[in-house]
């Protein structure tokens, strides 16, 4: 079993290329079921979660290469409809799947889908879409099934803007006939990445980034060459790491516009910043100060995925922060790992206090999802001596060997 053993109270100093984002790769790698041709798609990183999905893929009859950090799908011999549950259990975002097979095959039948363990993250909106848009749906035991009868486009109000069925939607519409809108749609960068891609291959897609998207149906989509965005989640953490650690790091390949849902909170931390092109130089010369409240929200409010980052990072802030989780559950589970390393931090349902301390020590802990794994790590680059962490194959879903790049920005950290 692997482990990342790491000497903290380093200062951080160093310059990082930002690799693609995770939450935008892996839909658009789905999305390249609805291509009768072949996709190469640039700045795609070396996660677990993408390989699930290039095995999905694989598995559907797709032809699948990679070249460094572009992967080539050549879709134009899918034979399956139905994904099994090796793959589905392993990601949660696989349900995706459902609307981009159906659309391409007639019927889909993918096994209720896994992933990180932070909450319901129901999938009725995703399966009223489909409806809506006149799929007949359907679960058979474990599995949840589409079959495409007498689809036409129209108008899909969601009650709440989820990114997973924005999208899923998105691909369901593609080849559907008329206009399908969806109102309140998720507004987040990665939707936009997909549409791009898609309209790069054909499709007929308007609205992205706002909360309306309007699809006009295609026959057909053809080969396309695309370039993944880069991956803001990943920027957040490392100035959190930055924000922990204090030092001055730069960070490359960066979208700026992406980052301002974190940016004012890292600001008034005390964190400052200085940008040209797509660089950022993030520096932190004293000891952090407290946030009065972050709220978790939908774009262009603070990200869900960044609240354990930024919590790790204030552990160690001047003062009292509080942390409202508004949209999973069960996304505090990091905090009693974050206690082990003399944080400070209490529970109240969906409030999360943290009274920020003066250092932390070292400590033996483990990921207990994704994002709260890479908490875990930052506690472990604050806190004096050597600590080790455990369960890393949660990180390994979401950031391309993070030991390397942090390593590049002047942390002793390594995987034994």
């Amino acid at each position: 079993m692997e482990k990342l053993v790491i000497n903290g109270n380093k200062k951080l100093s160093g310059c990082l290329k930002l690799h693609g984002a995770k939450n935008s790769v892996l839909p658009i790698l789905c999305a390249t079921v609805l291509v009768k041709g072949v996709c190469v798609i640039h700045n795609c990183p070396d996660l677990t979660d993408v390989d699930v999905t290039v095995n999905i893929l694989k598995h559907l009859g797709a032809g699948v290469y990679r070249y460094g950090d572009t992967i080539v799908v050549d879709s134009r011999n899918i034979t399956s409809s139905n994904i099994l549950q090796e793959y589905m259990s392993e990601l949660r975002s696989s349900i995706i799947f459902l609307g981009a097979l159906a659309s391409r095959t007639g019927e889909a039948c993918l096994y209720l889908p896994g992933g990180c363990d932070i909450g319901l993250r129901p999938i009725d909106l995703h399966l009223k879409g489909l409806k809506s848009l006149g799929y007949n749906v359907f679960t058979n035991g474990y599995d949840v099934c589409a079959v495409k009868e007498n689809t036409v486009g129209t108008e899909i109000v969601l009650p709440f803007p989820s990114v997973g069925a924005t999208e899923n939607i998105i691909l369901a519409s593609v080849f559907v006939k008329g206009k399908t809108t969806i109102i309140n749609s998720a507004k987040e960068p990665e939707i936009a990445d997909l549409c791009d891609f898609l309209n790069k291959a054909g499709a007929k897609i308007s609205g992205a980034s706002t909360h309306t998207i309007e699809i006009i149906g295609v026959d057909s989509l053809h080969s396309v060459e695309h370039t993944v965005i880069p991956d803001r989640i990943l920027a957040s953490t490392m100035i959190s790491a930055c924000c922990a650690c204090k030092g001055k790091i730069v960070l490359e390949g960066v979208n700026i516009s992406h980052l301002m849902p974190t940016k004012a909170v890292f600001g008034e931390m005390g964190c400052e910043f200085g940008s040209k092109d797509d660089r950022i130089t993030v520096s932190v010369k004293r000891r952090i100060s407290r946030v009065r409240l972050i709220e978790t929200m939908a774009y262009p409010g603070f990200p869900t995925d960044c609240q354990a980052p930024v919590m790790a990072a204030l552990s160690v802030a001047h003062g009292t922060s509080i942390v409202k989780e508004n949209i999973f559950e069960n996304r505090f589970r990091h905090v009693e790992q974050l206690n082990h390393f003399g944080a400070d931090i209490a529970v109240n349902d969906r409030l999360a206090i943290i009274n920020g301390v003066p250092e932390l020590h070292c400590a033996n802990a483990k990921c207990t999802d994704l994002r709260g794994g890479a908490a875990v790590v930052i506690c472990a680059l604050a806190a004096y001596g050597e600590s080790e962490i455990t369960d890393i194959n949660h990180i390994d879903r979401g950031y391309e060997k993070i030991e390397n790049q942090l390593t590049k920005l002047g942390a002793e950290i390594k995987r034994v």
